[in-house]
């Protein structure tokens, strides 16, 4: 099985700032426009991409991947008062572990509604996604309203925590909903030791540079 977590650490600033690399990706399985295979085809024009859908993998138990797409999926989860979601990188998408914690309905991959009542325990999440081969990173921290981004990252590093997304564009409602600078979300990822990530979030038809 491919070291997808060497890989990701290889990934640098420039990759994630240039486009080649995008690792925060939703498609029609969740709450994206766009359509899974359209995804996969063009995924030849970038260093990697990884394809994030909301709560499930049903998008890469129906359909073949490209060496350059990460498998991956994004957890609606709680850590205390904090609503948080959390990405998965480089899963067993057969696996047994992570089956408890995917979606039931296809409500709980596109409805915020839903989705923000979601009951994962973070630790068991956390320890189901090293089990069946991955890594742990919290997405777009500077929305987690955390009173402490220092004292959360602690909390989220003892949990397992492997890393965090430090290049995201914050855009749209997530410029407006930040709790925390982008220079902090990066000088805590170093604190900690965590693995950077970054990506778009994105939810159109296209996918592009």
């Amino acid at each position: 099985m491919r070291d997808y977590k060497e890989l990701i650490k290889s990934f640098t600033q420039e990759d994630y700032k240039s486009g080649r690399v995008n690792l925060h990706i939703h498609t029609s399985y969740s709450d994206g426009l766009g359509n899974f295979k359209d995804f996969v085809k063009v995924s030849s024009k970038f260093k990697a991409i990884a394809i994030s859908d909301h709560n499930t993998i049903q998008g890469y138990l129906e359909n073949e991947i490209s060496e350059n797409v990460i498998p991956a999926v994004e957890f609606d989860v709680w850590c205390g008062y904090v609503f948080m979601h959390l990405l998965a990188y480089g899963i067993d998408v057969k696996s047994d572990e992570l089956k408890p914690f995917l979606a039931k309905s296809k409500k709980e991959t596109e409805m915020d509604i839903v989705r923000i009542f979601a009951k994962r325990d973070l630790k068991k999440l956390i320890k189901a996604i090293h089990n069946a081969g991955g890594i742990a990173v919290i997405a777009h921290p500077a929305c987690c309203w955390a009173f402490s981004l220092d004292g959360f990252f602690k909390k989220l590093k003892s949990f397992g925590l492997d890393g965090a997304e430090v290049y995201y564009p914050y855009a749209r409602h997530r410029g407006i909903i930040k709790f925390h600078t982008v220079e902090a979300v990066k000088k805590f990822a170093r604190k900690y030791d965590f693995i950077v990530t970054g990506g778009t979030d994105l939810h159109s038809e296209k996918l592009s540079k």
